[in-house]
């Protein structure tokens, strides 16, 4: 921490430091509880033992809702409460429902889910508009995407570091430990929050309102309560439209909420339109990344989980024995849950079918492979793998810094709009190497090298890196001052439908017989995306240019 306190002092807001580590905290949190949410969803023993599909239709549409809500927050943060406030209630709320899910029903797991929901849309636009608020000054503002790349690198701090207490966590004391070590994380945050006030208090300032501005009660009367009411005709609208009534309820709901944004552009006086456009434009386009960069806790979960060779031996599974982050399991026949060889669970009349087989992991291992019958072998923990994108970040992020640093100094640095072209490019290319590990490993019929994961998410960490801190700069330095935080909350909005659209897309995981068309699927998606940004780039850097930011 003195290290990074004393980059702040010479370089960055001396807030900064307590900004970054109220992050991670956070992260640690939030990245703890979803790196097993799906995971705990279809476990039969101590979850909920859902299928594959049913598991990543909730998943998604609680990673949608997580990001939605930040429109609310970010709205009363800007009009009433401040930046301060919210960020501490978000967090305490946020806290609370982490620790509520150790408590094993339904009906609690929706009322913890609708706390992390409301806590995050109060928490997460408001600390990224603070932050920006800092470095909107000559001082600091040429260093904007540094600090943003910085203050990443403290959420993947967290990201990285959480699913190795979660894996032990549940394989010494169980699941709702782990659930509760996530609240801990939460409100360690909130307290490092607090002790940093007076660093930041100069930038928890709400903006006065225009004639321009809608008041909250025409938005309760426009926006809150027609999503509400459109969300429940799309619940029980006869038939599921896209696939599911969640997912009918949350495009339906949706749609209120974005014609507001709409309505941002047209309201606006006519300085601020040209800049509203640009950022809504990018909101567009982002929506599609984020449908494919979330299924790591859903579709690449399940490849982790299925199709990877997760056995450890020898001295790495010494280790790993010594620090409970894998477990032994017996290649035996015994009473077990019955998958076919795509890893679906089997079920009868909505009950789980049971027979006498070995275990699941052992579907596709054969031959010589194949352990001697009542043979144990150790398993490193699936949540690991939820460490793999947090860990690339950690290792590139300085690199990314250094390179754009170099860039800046020789007057070449791209603009804000050109890196998240760029981010989506490398994106897509990174699909392809999980093309090539179903390939490989003949369409799942043979345990993949985790080397497979490890590959495509160091690709797609590098757009990540290019397009997600940068997606919070330019939103904070395009949109007008007056509601920051309010497309703070759009940003996280375009996150909000991306989740659920990973979420759709994942339930469909099941349905491919051939799963490298699953993925040529998701690089469609985001080459479509590719184009439409470096098709606007021109105009988007014209833009910037006119608002004297690059």
């Amino acid at each position: 921490m003195s290290e990074i306190t004393e980059l702040s002092s010479r370089k960055h807001p001396k807030a900064l430091p307590y900004l970054f580590f109220s992050e991670m905290w956070e992260r640690f949190g939030y990245y703890l509880m979803i790196g097993i949410f799906l995971l705990y969803l279809k476990n039969v023993e101590h979850g909920f033992a859902m299928t594959n599909s049913e598991a990543s239709d909730l998943y998604g549409t609680f990673i949608a809702l997580v990001f939605l809500t930040p429109f609310i927050g970010g709205l009363i943060a800007d009009r009433y409460w401040g930046y301060r406030r919210s960020i501490i209630i978000g967090g305490l709320m946020m806290g609370a429902g982490y620790c509520l899910m150790s408590v094993h029903n339904l009906p609690m797991l929706y009322i913890s889910m609708t706390l992390v929901i409301f806590g995050n849309g109060f928490f997460k636009p408001n600390i990224s508009t603070l932050l920006g608020n800092l470095y909107s000054t000559p001082q600091f503002e040429k260093r904007k995407d540094e600090g943003y790349n910085i203050f990443y690198m403290g959420i993947n701090i967290g990201a990285f570091v959480c699913n190795f207490f979660s894996a032990a966590i549940i394989n010494i004391w169980g699941w709702k430990y782990a659930f509760i070590a996530a609240g801990i994380g939460m409100f360690l945050g909130v307290i490092i929050f607090m002790v940093g006030t007076k660093h930041y208090i100069s930038g928890d300032v709400r903006k006065p309102m225009t004639k321009e501005d809608m008041p909250f009660s025409r938005i309760v009367l426009l926006i809150f309560i027609p999503a509400i009411i459109a969300g429940i005709v799309g619940w029980i609208i006869p038939g599921d439209i896209f696939g599911s009534d969640s997912t009918d309820a949350f495009i339906f709901a949706c749609i209120p909420v974005i014609c507001f944004y709409a309505s941002l552009y047209f309201r606006a006086e006519q300085s601020e339109k040209r800049p509203i456009a640009a950022l809504l434009a990018i909101f567009a386009a982002v929506i599609l990344f984020w449908a494919v960069f979330k299924q790591n806790g859903s579709a690449l979960t399940i490849w982790a989980d299925s199709y990877t060779d997760r056995q450890v031996s020898g001295t790495a599974g010494d280790i790993f024995n010594s620090v409970s982050l894998s477990k032994e399991l017996s290649y035996k026949k015994d009473t077990v849950e019955i998958y076919d060889n795509q890893f679906r669970i089997q079920k009868k009349d909505g009950q789980i079918v049971k027979g006498y087989d070995y275990p699941v992991y052992f579907k596709n291992i054969t031959g010589d492979e194949l352990p001697a019958d009542g043979q144990k072998i150790s398993l490193w923990a699936t949540p690991l793998s939820q460490s793999i994108n947090p860990g690339w970040v950690i290792i590139l992020t300085p690199l990314v810094i250094a390179f754009f640093a170099f860039l800046r100094r020789h007057g070449k640095e791209p603009s804000t709009p050109t890196k998240i072209a760029f981010g989506l490019l490398i994106s897509a290319l990174s699909v392809l190497v999980m093309v090539s590990a179903v390939h490989v490993s003949g369409n799942g019929s043979e345990k993949a090298s985790v080397w497979w994961l490890i590959g495509t998410y160091g690709v797609i960490t590098i757009g990540e890196l290019l397009l997600s801190p940068m997606g919070l700069s330019v939103v904070s330095k395009l949109s007008p001052v007056r509601i920051t935080s309010l497309m703070m909350g759009g940003w996280f909005l375009a996150t909000s439908i991306g989740n659920k659209l990973s979420g759709l897309l994942a339930t469909l995981w099941d349905g491919y017989e051939n799963k490298a068309n699953f993925f040529w699927v998701n690089f469609a998606l985001l080459m479509f995306a590719t184009f439409i940004i470096f098709a606007m780039l021109k105009w988007l850097n014209r833009i910037m240019k006119e608002k004297g930011v690059k």
